[in-house]
């Protein structure tokens, strides 16, 4: 018997799935049988990608191919070798040399000259029609897109993927399972300013495990991405990026499954909007992208040393000031004599004393805080400027009411007539959807003004007995809570000419998530900027 080798490849997990290179094994073997021939080893490239020439298997396939354990290397067709005519020839040519019989079941041996071009001539227009059916298959993908049909196959978490059927196209339908897990996230980091970090221990804690279970715990970069995806608002994109080869490869990695492993983002022009049902409201989002800014402004990781007002302080050129120094030397210094360096500065103003600076400070905002004159002064102008905006609202409500009553009507007039057939299927579900995803915009406001409407005035009775609390309590906090009062009462603390300190903040009256929703009546700027 004869001895040989077989191989085979599969590029895509699909393909693993759907265990394609078992029938290539397979056929393969029963052509032995058939030829009297003995397999010797197998050479397996099980997921990868035909345009890598790099691949384990066919490594190992090309060392034993001059040590003589097998005459003849088997495929069951010629791009099973590789996809690209020129990596083929390079293999082709390299085992002819080392006396080593090449066997395509699907193509006829090259004999003559002749043959051999002609065979070349097929692997070229095979290669140019496998471009051809990627290119239409790319504008068919975006022409459905433009049309708003939903072309992202996989459903984010939160959603379900409704597959195309003969009555309804491609669309993604909310999971009400993981949509609840979605708002309680953005609700933690919104509401209760809470840190990846402390949403993945709740997370933990309350047994709420990842998608796809491949770990338990979830992890910085998925929790990320989810905060940050602007489906959640009924906002999303096909055509968004594009698949690369990384910039910065790993070195230690000597083979690559994928080529293009990496994703490069496309032009906004490029991408196409497709609509999805929103699980949270835009002004929850944007209130989460703006706590994600302040733990990252905020985080431990950026210090090197402990200073009460980590983050806060500014130059007088703008620029933001950095604590630098250990033990008794620390000041809060430019960072414009980092960032320019080896450039000379630009900014010449000095270093301020950070124990001093720390001092004046908390000082100054504990003695605020505990001045029951100037809160209950606050309280009074927040008392009118909120019952004013809350008049604004409420007509607003009666508004969104109207209009949801006549989006209402309007879905009701156009069900009679489809009904009589005055219109097909298909324009009935074009304006049903229509109204439909307008209903829901109108809903979601609408929730969100009554909210607003119904937040209590503040109690000016409470004002005395809050600010004696507060002396008492400010008297025994440590570095760390002094820091969070301090981020969570002031702006910024300018440092200026001859060392003039300007200290910007507000007093907050209420809890974080009530003081959030005073959006209501700037939102439209609010949302124009978090964009």
């Amino acid at each position: 018997m004869r001895p040989i080798a077989i191989a085979a490849r599969v590029s895509s997990d699909r393909q693993k799935e759907e265990q394609t290179i078992d029938s290539q094994i397979a056929e393969i073997e029963t052509w032995a049988k058939e030829n009297d021939c003995l397999i010797v080893d197998r050479y397996l490239d099980d997921g990868w990608s035909g345009d890598i020439l790099a691949r384990p298997e066919l490594d190992r396939l090309r060392d034993d191919a001059g040590k003589g354990i097998w005459e003849a290397i088997v495929w069951a067709d010629r791009d099973r070798l590789a996809r690209k005519y020129a990596y083929q020839e390079i293999v082709l040519e390299e085992l002819q040399e080392k006396r080593v019989e090449v066997i395509f079941l699907h193509q006829a041996k090259a004999e003559t000259p002749e043959d051999k071009i002609l065979q070349g001539f097929q692997g070229l227009f095979a290669e140019y029609e496998r471009v051809k059916i990627v290119e239409r298959m790319r504008r068919g993908k975006l022409y459905k897109a433009r049309m708003g049909k939903y072309m992202n196959l996989q459903a984010p978490y939160g959603y379900t993927y409704i597959p195309k059927t003969k009555e309804s196209d491609p669309s993604l339908e909310i999971n009400e399972e993981e949509a609840a897990v979605v708002r309680k996230i953005f609700h933690w980091i919104a509401d209760e300013g809470s840190t990846i970090r402390a949403v993945i221990k709740k997370l933990h804690e309350l047994k709420i495990y990842p998608p796809k279970r491949k770990r338990d715990i979830w992890g910085n970069g998925p929790l990320c991405r989810l905060l940050r995806r602007e489906s959640y608002i009924g906002q999303s994109h096909y055509n968004k990026s594009i698949s690369a080869v990384p910039e910065n490869p790993k070195n230690h990695e000597k083979y690559k499954r994928v080529k293009k492993s990496s994703r490069r983002m496309r032009p906004k022009e490029e991408w196409v909007p497709l609509k999805v049902p929103a699980i949270i409201s835009e002004e929850l989002f944007c209130r989460v992208q703006e706590q994600l800014a302040q733990n990252f402004k905020f985080s431990s990781r950026n210090r090197k040393a402990p200073f009460l007002l980590t983050g806060l302080v500014y130059c007088i050129c703008g620029r933001r000031r950095i604590g630098e120094g250990v033990r008794e030397h620390k000041y809060y210094r430019c960072c414009d004599r980092i960032n320019r360096f080896p450039l000379p500065r630009e900014c010449k103003a000095s270093g301020v004393n950070a124990f001093h600076l720390d001092d004046m400070v908390w000082g100054r905002v504990t003695d605020l805080l505990a001045n029951p004159d100037l809160i209950k002064q606050q309280a009074e102008n927040w008392n009118k400027k909120h019952a004013d905006s809350k008049k604004y609202a409420n007509l607003d409500v009666e508004k969104l009411e109207n209009t949801l009553k006549k989006l209402q009507d309007e879905e009701k007039r156009y069900l009679k007539v489809y009904g009589s057939g005055l219109i097909n299927l298909d324009q009935f579900k074009v304006q049903i959807n229509n109204i439909r995803e307008r209903r829901d915009r109108v809903e979601s406001e609408l929730r969100q003004a009554s909210e607003y409407t119904a937040q209590p005035i503040f109690d000016l009775s409470m004002v005395t007995n809050l600010t004696q609390k507060t002396a008492e309590v400010v008297k025994s906090l440590t570095l760390d809570e002094r820091r969070i009062l301090l981020q969570k009462v002031l702006k910024n603390v300018t440092v200026g000419d001859s060392n003039k300190v300007l200290v910007k903040g507000h007093i907050p009256l209420e809890s974080e998530a009530q003081n959030a929703r005073l959006w209501y009546t700037n939102r439209d700027s609010r949302l124009t900027k978090c964009r």
